[in-house]
């Protein structure tokens, strides 16, 4: 049985067994307890962008026990918050967090908003963020899509194996139609669609057969057809801007004075020194007559 656009009773039918799913299977992520702040959700979903959750169960532990309110964070400098960051990867992520945590402070007495638009406003907050903490830190009903629930929903709803590089907003209005009326089962079905896409229907080599919803699946309907969009290639590592980025921030956060430039090992001295000058550019770095620093303000 394959669920078409107009087949309502298959919608609840795949939005109950995968609820049920998720009450079994799910993963115990720290940040899922009931007792996480707004502010602790936040975190998460921060450091969650582009980075697997094994990674960042460590780290987030660690940053709530430290900075457990926004306004205990907003008290500190960025340039502890950019050592406390570690190798999450893009920094500048950690900056914008601190960023929005003085926002929070200034202009929401230390609470984070319960308001979509007002989300929005804070620092380094988009749609899917927005909507991801409307729904797993107040329980409310809103659209959250990042690569996991596009991916189930690629293969569920429109049978193809993988979304399109970009959203749009014909698929924004179709994942609305999954998305349940009451604020409780829409939250429960964003966080259980995000697990599914994360453990079992995953980019490579999904097990199907361990699927709560693999009998209402199109693209299993249609034999798992091969994806015949744009090629999907993997970012590359070695030798690039962001590892030349990375060696630096990684010399800065473990030194207590500047750094010279030339102190930071890579053999390409131009490229180097365009990373460095970047790094400046985006706040992560600041410039001293001895060498490159943390920033100490923001």
């Amino acid at each position: 049985m394959t669920t078409s656009p107009n087949d309502e009773s298959s919608i609840t039918d795949v939005q109950a067994r995968l609820s049920s799913w998720f009450a079994d299977c799910a993963r115990d992520l720290p940040w899922r307890s009931p007792h996480t702040t707004a502010w602790g959700v936040l975190v998460s979903e921060v450091m969650l962008q582009q980075t697997p959750a094994s990674r960042v169960v460590e780290p987030w532990q660690r940053w709530t026990q430290r900075w457990p309110s926004a306004a205990v964070m907003a008290a500190e400098g960025p340039d502890e918050v950019l050592r406390a960051w570690g190798r999450l990867g893009y920094p500048r992520r950690a900056l914008r967090l601190h960023q929005a945590a003085k926002a929070i402070v200034d202009l929401h007495d230390g609470e984070v908003p319960d308001d979509e638009t007002a989300l929005l406003s804070l620092p380094g907050v988009g749609s899917y963020t927005a909507a991801a903490i409307m729904a797993f830190a107040y329980g409310r009903r809103s659209l959250v899509l990042d690569v996991n629930i596009r991916r189930v929903l690629a293969r569920v709803d429109a049978g193809v194996a993988h979304p399109s590089r970009t959203e749009t907003a014909a698929e924004r209005d179709r994942a609305w139609h999954w998305v349940p009326e009451g604020d409780l089962d829409a939250a429960t079905w964003s966080a259980a669609a995000m697990e599914l896409g994360a453990t079992v229907c995953t980019a490579r080599g999904p097990r199907c057969g361990e699927c709560p919803v693999a009998t209402h699946c199109t693209w299993v309907a249609r034999g798992r057809p091969a994806w015949d969009g744009p090629p999907r290639v993997a970012q590359s590592w070695d030798g690039t801007d962001r590892q030349c980025r990375g060696r630096i921030m990684d010399a800065l956060r473990s030194a207590t004075s500047p750094v010279p430039l030339a102190d930071v090992v890579w053999a390409d001295d131009e490229q180097r020194s365009r990373c460095a000058t970047s790094l400046v550019a985006d706040g992560l770095a600041q410039l001293s007559s001895a060498g490159l620093v943390l920033p100490t303000t923001a």
